[in-house]
């Protein structure tokens, strides 16, 4: 059924499907995209809609016109023989475009050279030309008509123009397509007077007046056009070695009215100088050219500019070479597949041991796996941000079948020193691609670090001052984790305890936690803090019934199970009990000090703030209506952890207790100085 609804109506809803002013925060994005045009016209035809359901939602629908799009490639040539590669790999990427034709601005080959060379570089140049499913159109640089004397033969009047007219077309030429004009030009013909071709000379950089008159001319058949497209190699209004011959083609091309961009080549960086009388002047880099890539984010890369052509307007997007992906090449099985091998880490079996110099030598193998159906490569790497491990053999690089698996290893050695604040664990990065017929698909980098056994760590040193656990959550989640095999908490009573000092509460806060559907964990959500342990199949809780907890000064808090009764204790006084008991429900998750753990055994729902003095005991510690917390908690036989957060070793923090369970630290969580 046909729905016609007023446009007043559309005016007066709010829809998702109508466009609106651009937001001014666009959290989590690099760039910031404006538009440049205004929006596109847009109609509303019940005509051309149909839907038989009811919506006061009225959507407009584009305008129909002849919008179409055409591609511009960089230069090609100044760089290695491999750039023929790189261009190779953007007709692909176009290919998959589709659009109506693709312009270029000259250096087509590398040239600067005799006949013989130049006419295989321009076979190699057209050959890769010819793969694109849509026409292409020819600028002459300076690399592809300059000549110059190898031992072979005279140098032609003409250098390589008659050669490159022969082979790839006239060196000035406009056509038109779809009521939009394109004019290909010359800015390589040389010095009038001796003949001398180069740019680095104004007198070398002038147009003919034989171009002129073929300009004037080609502006005025496209006099009706839309939009024309000026196309050259040298950006001659960058002036400097240039001159200023570009200003009587610039005057020409004012008076004409309708043209709309200038595009060159050769400078090999992407630049925008703006809009000058109306026209955009425009300059590429490089589609397979020297390309130095000193700031690949700001122009300095292998590319290709897409422009999209409406009758008042265009658009334009750079596209890196290769970045376009083939939607009908990630199957679902290849979509899965490389999803699971992206979560697929190494493993390492062999943990790594400290002598009591704190030097270590030994050697560490993990497994490779390709559990994919496509070839895999890999780069598997050692390394460490402390500059006191050292890997005689740092990297490993293979391929692997589909399904197959390899062990590689690595001799990992450490000289003799403290274990102080700069250590830093030896890692593995690990890099993998997965190869299908027609594209290369990068597996983001997985790191792990190497089991260290931390067992003999020294204890740190008392401090002056009392030091504490810091957890900012400023850029990445804080936390300690504690192995779930470093320690055994028996079935029966427990207590878990600690102090904290909060500087905000979140929704749901985990303060010190095992719980994933089993085990125990206090947690601080809004201030309302609760205990929980997982008895018999379900959590029983004792919470408190309103938020009790002040931020900016320090609480204690107590979870107690005796066998038959749940306990939460703040401050030494009893707020809240609930009755339990059976088999207490485990897991071989981390405990999280400072954080709530996934079923991945990750940190989440994190505690911003200060945490010190961890206690968990194999007896209920307290029990009554109220007692006196103590402030720095001693061990003896029922302690199963004790961390005083007085001081870090490297990157763990010590456990008191008898396991020795030395707990790990996460993100940038620290130990500091108690506020």
């Amino acid at each position: 059924m046909r729905i016609a609804i007023f446009a007043a109506l559309l005016a007066c809803t709010a829809s998702p499907l109508v466009a609106s002013e651009p937001e001014s925060d666009n959290v989590g994005h690099t760039r910031h995209h404006h538009p440049h045009n205004p929006r596109h016209e847009t109609t509303l035809d019940e005509e051309r809609f149909y839907t038989d359901r009811e919506s006061p939602v009225e959507i407009p629908l584009p305008v129909e016109e002849d919008a179409f799009s055409f591609v511009v490639f960089g230069d090609r040539t100044g760089g290695p023989d491999g750039g023929v590669s790189i261009l190779a790999d953007a007709i692909r990427d176009v290919n998959l475009l589709e659009p109506d034709l693709v312009m270029t601005v000259g250096d087509l080959i590398q040239g600067y050279n005799e006949s013989v060379p130049w006419m295989t570089q321009m076979e190699e140049y057209k050959a890769v030309m010819g793969n694109l499913l849509c026409p292409w159109f020819p600028v002459a640089g300076n690399h592809d008509t300059y000549w110059r004397f190898q031992g072979g033969e005279e140098r032609p009047e003409d250098e390589h123009e008659g050669r490159y007219e022969m082979h790839f077309g006239p060196l000035w030429y406009s056509f038109s397509h779809k009521n939009t004009h394109f004019i290909v030009l010359y800015t390589d013909e040389g010095n009038p007077e001796t003949g001398e071709r180069t740019f680095h000379k104004p007198e070398s950089q002038r147009m003919s007046p034989e171009q002129k008159l073929f300009l004037q001319e080609a502006l005025g058949r496209g006099k009706d056009a839309d939009n024309i497209f000026v196309f050259v190699h040298h950006p001659r209004w960058l002036k400097g070695n240039y001159g200023d011959d570009w200003e009587t083609v610039h005057q020409m091309l004012v008076e004409a009215g309708n043209v709309s961009a200038v595009f060159a080549g050769h400078i090999h960086y992407m630049r925008h100088d703006g809009k000058r009388d109306g026209i955009e002047y425009v300059s590429l880099a490089t589609t397979g050219g020297h390309q130095g890539g000193s700031v690949p984010d700001a122009g300095h890369l292998h590319h290709y500019h897409v422009v999209t052509v409406r009758k008042d307007q265009f658009a334009m997007a750079a596209y890196p070479v290769g970045e376009v992906l083939d939607v009908r090449d990630i199957t679902g099985e290849l979509a899965t597949q490389t999803r699971q091998l992206a979560g697929l880490k190494p493993s390492v079996e062999r943990v790594l041991r400290f002598e009591a110099d704190g030097s270590a030598s030994d050697y560490v193998e993990t497994e490779v796996e390709n559990p994919t159906d496509y070839a895999m490569s890999y780069t598997i790497s050692a390394y460490s941000m402390d500059s006191r491990w050292f890997f005689p053999i740092d990297h490993h690089h293979g391929r692997l079948a589909a399904g197959e698996s390899r062990m590689v290893g690595f001799r990992v050695l450490r000289e003799a020193g403290e274990i102080d604040r700069s250590f830093r664990v030896p890692m593995i990065a690990l890099d993998r691609s997965v190869m299908t017929k027609s594209f290369r698909y990068d597996i983001p980098t997985v790191e792990v670090p190497m089991p260290i056994d931390p067992g003999a760590l020294p204890r740190p040193a008392k401090p002056m001052r009392e030091m504490a656990l810091e957890l900012e959550q400023e850029g990445s989640l804080d936390a300690v984790e504690v192995a779930s095999d470093s320690f055994s908490l028996g079935q029966g009573s427990f207590t878990l305890e600690c102090w904290f000092n909060a500087e905000s509460y979140a929704r749901r806060t985990g303060l010190v936690c095992k719980t994933e559907g089993s085990d125990y964990g206090i947690f601080v959500n809004n201030g309302q803090p609760g205990f929980s342990v997982h008895l018999d199949g379900g959590y029983v809780t004792a919470g408190a019934s309103e938020p009790v907890l002040s931020t900016d000064r320090w609480h204690h808090i107590a979870g107690v199970y005796d066998g038959g009764e749940v306990r939460l204790y703040v401050d030494g006084v009893l707020v809240a009990k609930k009755a339990g008991s059976g088999k207490r429900d485990t897991n071989s998750l981390p405990l999280m000090i400072g954080a709530d753990v996934n079923g991945s055994g990750q940190a989440t729902s994190p505690f911003t703030g200060s945490i010190d003095e961890v206690r968990l005991s194999s007896v209920a510690r307290y029990s009554g209506q109220s007692f006196t917390p103590a402030r720095w908690f001693r061990t003896d036989d029922q302690t199963v952890l004790l961390y005083h957060m007085d001081g870090q070793v490297g990157p763990w923090v010590y456990d008191e207790s008898q396991n020795q369970a030395h707990g790990w630290l996460l993100g940038d969580a620290l130990i500091d100085l108690a506020e």
